[in-house]
């Protein structure tokens, strides 16, 4: 059985990409080390690693979950990762939609503002 923190890195990187990567490792500290650890190995290296569903459609559901339970602080994030797994501007949407009639239009409102301020820098070329 391979090891859960390398196969959550390998993960990792090819969802959020190695800038993004790289940044939160040089980041990390001894204080948050621990939980580095457990979303490595936990969020990327079990359910991101899992081949039960795309990876498509679960960045559709990461970012419909984000929003629907007001934790917008990884929508833009996982926006862009949706360029490296297959999701689409009108995926991101209709899951936004979803949010919408289940969870509340403000929240859907406010996914749909961050997604198209990173649709916006991602136009202009900066980093994805």
């Amino acid at each position: 059985m391979p090891d859960r923190f390398e196969t959550g890195m390998a993960v990792r990187r090819s969802v959020l990409g190695d800038a993004h990567v790289d940044r939160a490792e040089a980041a990390k500290t001894e204080y948050d080390l621990p939980f580095q650890t457990l979303i490595t190995e936990s969020a990327w290296g079990n359910v991101w690693a899992s081949d039960a569903i795309p990876r498509r459609e679960r960045s559709m559901l990461t970012l419909a979950l984000l929003a629907a339970t007001g934790n917008f602080e990884e929508i833009s994030m996982h926006v862009r990762a949706a360029t490296r797994t297959g999701a689409s501007r009108s995926d991101i949407m209709e899951a936004f939609q979803h949010v919408a009639i289940y969870a509340g239009v403000p929240k859907a409102n406010h996914a749909i503002k961050l997604a198209k301020q990173v649709w916006s820098e991602l136009d202009k070329g900066e980093d994805a």
